[in-house]
């Protein structure tokens, strides 16, 4: 008997949600280009697999009921990966033998519409971040300009951790100037970071990340006692490229009501050098063009 076919049909079951939720969701939502031989309207467990940064093994089990236990890391990813509203997140904790996140705590969870956003706006660089600066998602010419994210351990795609951390933290972020003047992404990044202390002061991530940061680097630690408190909003940037050498860009991070998401977009005006180097990395990286739908 052919294993990948038993699959659990009913949707009162974790590996029932999940098919179920898999089936429902486009391929063009989640910005994956659907061939025209294709059969399946939802999408296919690797695909799943790929967007959750999961084994297609583990989707399998857990769809057929194999793999009991997984973590709240795996469920978050998931409910991300499959464009869940709120309340859809919380059932699938729940089906899952977890508590859904408190409200006190950071959201990692990524509204449908900004999935779509993100999937859809392939002609700038865009990528979502938690309130305490945690990389959750991105798109593929955030990849070409960045680094791919997915070779970073996923506890080190953090931000502040990028900037503060070790050397082996730092190694992922690209070299860039800020407009702003010396040290000031650096500082906004730590007013941004005690704006949020001050709206979840119980979430633990949040509260170890501002340990581990202040005990591990001293010019954290400095800008931390300075106690300012304000978001990093806008800047303009200069990043050293590997490929199309430095590239100039504005910086913009919008924040979703409601949950205190960042998203980060990079742009450059049109008819420009800059523009001209972001339409290579577009092409040369394979990245397909936004379409408006």
């Amino acid at each position: 008997m052919d294993e990948d076919r038993i699959v659990d049909t009913s949707t009162d079951t974790l590996g029932g949600l999940l098919r179920a939720w898999r089936d429902r969701l486009s391929p063009a939502d989640a910005g994956i280009t659907a061939g025209r031989s294709r059969r399946a309207a939802g999408l296919r467990r690797e695909e799943l697999a790929d967007l959750a940064g999961l084994s297609v093994d583990y989707i399998v089990r857990l769809e057929q009921g194999r793999a009991t236990n997984p973590s709240a890391q795996v469920i978050g990813a998931l409910a991300r990966a499959l464009h869940l509203s709120d309340a859809e997140r919380d059932h699938l904790y729940r089906a899952a033998n977890l508590l859904p996140p408190a409200k006190s705590h950071i959201s990692t969870h990524i509204p449908p519409g900004v999935q779509r956003l993100i999937a859809r706006l392939g002609d700038n660089p865009l990528a979502a971040f938690t309130a305490d600066w945690n990389l959750l998602s991105w798109n593929p010419l955030w990849s070409a300009l960045q680094g791919d994210p997915i070779v970073m351990p996923a506890a080190q795609r953090n931000l502040a951790r990028m900037i503060f951390g070790d050397g082996e933290n730092r190694r992922y972020l690209r070299p860039s100037v800020s407009a702003n003047g010396p040290h000031q992404f650096e500082a906004a990044i730590v007013a941004d970071l005690r704006t949020a202390s001050g709206t979840y002061p119980d979430d633990p991530g949040l509260r170890s990340l501002i340990r581990e940061l202040r005990r591990t680097s001293p010019v954290f630690d400095e800008q931390w006692t300075l106690a300012v408190v304000g978001h990093h909003t806008t800047d303009h940037k200069t990043i050293t490229h590997p490929d199309v050498g430095t590239i100039t860009l504005d910086c913009d991070v919008l924040t979703v009501p409601g949950s205190d998401l960042k998203l980060v977009v990079y742009s450059a005006p049109s008819g420009g050098l800059d523009a001209e180097k972001l339409e290579f990395l577009r092409i040369t990286r394979g990245v397909a063009p936004a379409k408006i739908s």
